[in-house]
C-alpha cells in the first residue's frame, strides 16, 4: 500500500508561528500511512504575471506547484490578518490557479487556524474556503478546527498540548483522508 501525501501550508512566515507549529502536532496526529510535508512558502515570489516567460513558471514556483500536483490532498494552517487569509497564503493560491493546469483542481484540503484571540481564525477560514471553491478544491467542513487563545495551547517547546484541540485535528485529518480518497475514486 502506497503513502498517503498530505502538503501542508502555513499561511505564516514567522519563524515562531503557532499556525506552523499546529501542522507539526498534525505530523504527530495523522493517521497510519499518512505523510505530511510542510511545504516552505517564504521564498516564493510576489505573484506577477509578468514573471512567466514563453508561458512557464519561474522555477521555485515550478517546483512548489510540482509539490501540489503530486500531493494527494492539502491541509492549511489559516492565520488571521486584517479578517482574511495571509499575503503568503493567497501568494501560494495565485501561482497556482494559473494554466496551463490548476495543480489543487478536484483534490481535498483541510484547514487548521490558531490565533491569539476567541475567534480563532473563523472569517480568515470562511474566506479562504470561498477560494478554494474558486480552485476546484474540495474542504473538509466538519469537524472545524479554530483554535482561540493559541499563546495558551503550546508549551515552551512550541508543542501544540491543549488535548480538545488535539482530538479536533485529528479527526479533521480522519476526515479529510476519507474525502480525498472518495474524491480519487
Amino acid at each position: 500500500m502506497s503513502t498517503f501525501k498530505i502538503l501542508a501550508i502555513s499561511g505564516s512566515l514567522r519563524k515562531k508561528s503557532m499556525n506552523t507549529a499546529s501542522l507539526h502536532a498534525a505530523r504527530e496526529l495523522a493517521p497510519e500511512g499518512v505523510e505530511i510535508e510542510i511545504a516552505e512558502i517564504g521564498h516564493l515570489p510576489l505573484y506577477n504575471e509578468d514573471l512567466r516567460h514563453e508561458g512557464s513558471f519561474p522555477p521555485d514556483v515550478l517546483a512548489f506547484r510540482e509539490k501540489v500536483r503530486v500531493a494527494d490532498a492539502f491541509l492549511f494552517a489559516c492565520p488571521e490578518y486584517n479578517y482574511s487569509v495571509t499575503p503568503a497564503l493567497k501568494n501560494v493560491l495565485d501561482w497556482c490557479s494559473r494554466p496551463p493546469n490548476q495543480p489543487f483542481a478536484y483534490k481535498a484540503a483541510g484547514i487548521f487556524g490558531v490565533a491569539g484571540g476567541a475567534a480563532g481564525t473563523a472569517r480568515a477560514q470562511s474566506h479562504l474556503r470561498g477560494i478554494l471553491v474558486g480552485l476546484d478544491v474540495y474542504a473538509v467542513n466538519q469537524p472545524q478546527v479554530m483554535i482561540g487563545a493559541g499563546h495558551t495551547k503550546f508549551d515552551a517547546d512550541g508543542k501544540f498540548i491543549d488535548q480538545q484541540g488535539r482530538d479536533f485535528m485529528k479527526a479533521h485529518l480522519a476526515a479529510l483522508v476519507k474525502l480525498a480518497k472518495q474524491l480519487k475514486s
